[in-house]
């Protein structure tokens, strides 16, 4: 069976269009288009590649599912049930995983913002570690930690020093010497960790690398001054399994630790915050083509309110209706949202007979796409999870009314 967009769970033969083992034309005559599906075994064999690499190559890994990536309860429970941690940015999301049943100790938590009461719960419910991206937040959290009576590792986020970037603390003199003074004026926390996210869809050794000298440059600025780090956080970035194979991923595990070795660094834990790469392939759009304009252009009835650029998927088009012909000719696909800026790709290789009507897969939606998804005035869509030859509903608007988090 040929695969489709290199998925093995996209798969068409002479009769059928497979999604894992169930039938799409069954799913396209019972659901109106559009409608998400998620596939659960792609998940879960991303989940253990990822294990599988980093745990060979590393003996004190620990990954962090970065929950903003995709937060639908049953794609963050199969997470949880495969014992891999969450990396969360607020209070709902916090709730969320103690709905679930993450332990605590496999709760990282932090961001930009940090309200008062994010800290709080954070602190109550005793999750692993708080990230910092601004020294101010050290003394909020240690004040905080001291009137609960806990002792709170925290993280810094540091600058990835990539042009214009604007998130974390820069590592220079003046940041450390506060830091010091903070460190031994603030008694109940520990800093424990670094981390550094050099950005999204990263595919180059290189570019992990760059990550990781920013990182050993603080590291040894702040060894220096007589502060110590014992975890080593690297973040995510990682792209779709799919862009991404196995190998890769594997070349980029050795290199990772062969620059630690060469640069004599001693850590207790390496720590990875992967979220497109677990789930980012295991969703795909079904939606359809509602007209057919000048030079090509199609337009679908899903848009950039719901598949948005901002997500920065790795987005593939297929036409269902005719998945045997050739994909080679420039066409333009736009949605549905009132404006010439609601374009999702512009001279794709399509199908060369285009109808009214025709289905349309898109694949690489499952990471946030739902997420940053800006609910513009049209019904959401109906989001189903396949596994082997079952399906079923896990969001339908009409009963959930809405798949953000409270």
């Amino acid at each position: 069976m040929k695969k489709i967009s290199g998925n093995p769970y996209l798969k068409i033969n002479e009769k059928e269009f497979l999604v894992d083992q169930v039938n799409l034309d069954d799913l396209i005559e019972k659901y109106q288009t559009p409608f998400m599906v998620f596939i659960e075994n792609r998940i879960k064999d991303n989940l253990k590649s990822f294990n599988q690499v980093f745990n060979s190559h590393f003996e004190n890994f620990k990954g962090y599912y970065s929950i903003k990536a995709n937060y639908l309860q049953s794609i963050c429970e199969m997470i949880n049930n495969e014992n891999f941690g969450a990396e969360i940015i607020s209070l709902p999301e916090l709730k969320l995983c103690q709905k679930i049943g993450f332990k605590s100790e496999n709760i990282i938590i932090g961001g930009p913002y940090l309200p008062k009461n994010l800290i709080k719960e954070s602190l109550l419910n005793s999750v692993n570690e708080i990230i910092v991206y601004d020294l101010d937040d050290i003394k909020r959290i240690d004040t905080l930690a001291r009137e609960y009576g806990k002792i709170q590792n925290i993280c810094i986020r540091i600058n990835s020093m990539k042009y214009m970037s604007k998130l974390g603390v820069t590592i220079n003199h003046n940041n450390v010497k506060i830091l010091s003074k903070l460190l031994n004026k603030c008694q109940n926390i520990r800093l424990s960790t670094l981390t550094s996210h050099y950005g999204s869809q990263l595919n180059n050794v290189d570019q992990y690398l760059k990550n990781l000298e920013n990182i050993v440059r603080a590291i040894k600025i702040l060894k220096e001054n007589g502060i110590n780090i014992k975890n080593l956080n690297l973040g995510g970035g990682f792209p779709e399994a799919t862009i991404m194979p196995k190998p890769q991923l594997e070349l980029i595990a050795i290199e990772i630790k062969n620059f630690l070795l060469s640069n004599q660094i001693d850590y207790d834990k390496i720590i990875f915050e992967p979220g497109r790469y677990l789930v980012g392939d295991s969703g795909i759009f079904i939606s359809e083509i509602t007209k057919i304009s000048d030079e090509r252009w199609i337009f679908i009835n899903i848009g950039n309110h719901i598949c948005p650029k901002f997500a920065r998927c790795s987005l593939r088009f297929y036409n269902v209706n005719r998945i045997r012909s050739a994909h080679k000719y420039k066409t333009s696909i736009a949605g549905i949202v009132p404006t010439d800026q609601d374009v999702l790709a512009k001279n794709y290789f399509f199908t060369k007979e285009l109808r009214k009507g025709d289905k349309i897969l898109i694949t690489n939606v499952g990471a946030y796409c739902l997420t940053f998804s800006n609910r513009f005035p049209y019904s959401l869509p109906k989001i189903l999870s396949v596994k082997n030859d079952e399906c079923k509903e896990i969001f339908n608007p009409e009963s959930d009314n809405d798949f953000s988090l409270n």
